[in-house]
């Protein structure tokens, strides 16, 4: 019974803490997209509409990392000993840098709040490439060994692997190159957090879902 509470506390961790994650996300992307519609490209950020956009996706980031970790974390322990070494360590090691990436774009963009605008460009530069393209080429991998680990222990139905598989193909290989593609991996990791929701409602001795 111990056991089973537990279980239920960990699938209650990675649902919810994968659902914050997803919007937290999915608001500084918008906020960095809304204030650098140019991309790394476009004019400075010289306007307190667009600076104060960023400055609250910056305050929005530490918390959206902490969420993701979380989220990792849980994850993994719902894996268990069925998880593959090889898949896992990819999993992890993805995970882990792209909260790393994360965090350094959230430096930069920082720097480049308090630089005037004639030495803001490398900064600004700097920022918008690490958060949409080095970051999401991260969260490709992450998406697509978690699907695997879901597929290979049957816990995520087929669909939602299919979806992921498509999700961590499109952010590996489009990136930056199509604005606003960043909101598939919240949109992902949001989809598969109310699943791990809806599977953690489920009546015991019977899925919630086919793998």
């Amino acid at each position: 019974m111990v056991r089973k509470h537990e279980r239920l506390a960990t699938v209650w961790a990675a649902g919810v803490a994968g659902v914050v994650f997803a919007l937290l996300m999915a608001a500084v992307i918008v906020l960095v997209r809304t204030a650098l519609p140019g991309g790394a490209d476009g004019e400075d950020v010289a306007d307190p509409g667009q600076r104060g956009a960023v400055r609250t996706a910056l305050a929005l980031l530490p918390f959206a990392g902490i969420a993701f970790l979380w989220f990792m974390g849980a994850l993994r322990e719902q894996a268990g000993a069925g998880e593959d070494r090889f898949v896992s360590t990819v999993f992890l090691g993805s995970g882990l840098v792209f909260v790393a990436t994360l965090f350094a774009a959230a430096a930069a963009a920082g720097s480049v709040l308090e630089e005037n605008q004639q030495s803001s460009g490398f900064g600004r530069h700097l920022a918008y490439t690490l958060l949409t393209t080095y970051a999401m080429r991260m969260a490709a991998v992450f998406v697509i060994t978690t699907s695997t680990i879901g597929r290979r222990l049957g816990v995520l139905p087929r669909p939602l692997v299919v979806f992921g598989y498509l999700a961590g193909l499109t952010l590996l290989v489009i990136g930056a190159n199509v604005p606003w593609s960043e909101l598939i991996f919240p949109a992902w990791a949001l989809v598969l957090s109310l699943n791990i929701l809806r599977r953690g409602r489920a009546p015991a001795g019977r899925p919630a879902a086919p793998a």
